[in-house]
């Protein structure tokens, strides 16, 4: 009977550190186009000084999986999409968002102000809404697990 109990408490632990764990911006996401609805790459989203980065880990359409950003200029011109950081110095919200100034689409070559934030209906997905001047387009990632 006692075996029993610590399992149990064993199992019920397990599952608590999967809940929180499973309610963080932070960790892998599968970007999906809003226009296409084609899963495009894989983004590893970490905090370092409290702030929010993330870099592109992975590359999932066929053929581009080795892509250099050819529109970028500067230091970013031709180097590799893949170990790119595209998201930095995001700040957390009393909200629960996390917002900054600097989400980099290498296939525009563009920067634009961000808002993230997890769906309150599916922690499984993180909204990704990209600014310019008052125009503004809003993308659903998913979980990746592992």
């Amino acid at each position: 009977m006692i075996q029993l109990r610590v399992v149990l408490v064993f199992l019920f632990f397990l599952s608590g550190i999967h809940l929180l764990t499973a309610q963080t911006v932070f960790g892998k996401w599968k970007t999906i186009d809003d226009r296409t609805g084609k899963p495009k790459g894989i983004i590893n989203i970490y905090k370092k000084d409290g702030q929010m980065y993330g870099y592109v880990e992975k590359i999932l359409e066929e053929g581009k999986e080795d892509m250099v950003c050819i529109k970028c200029e500067g230091e970013l011109k031709d180097e590799p999409i893949v170990g790119m950081e595209i998201i930095k110095e995001g700040e957390q919200h009393d909200d629960g968002e996390w917002k900054g100034k600097h989400l980099f689409d290498p296939e525009q070559a563009m920067t634009f102000r961000f808002r993230i934030w997890l769906n309150p209906d599916n922690k499984d997905e993180l909204k990704v809404r990209g600014y310019l001047a008052f125009l503004y387009r809003t993308q659903t990632w998913i979980r990746v697990e592992g």
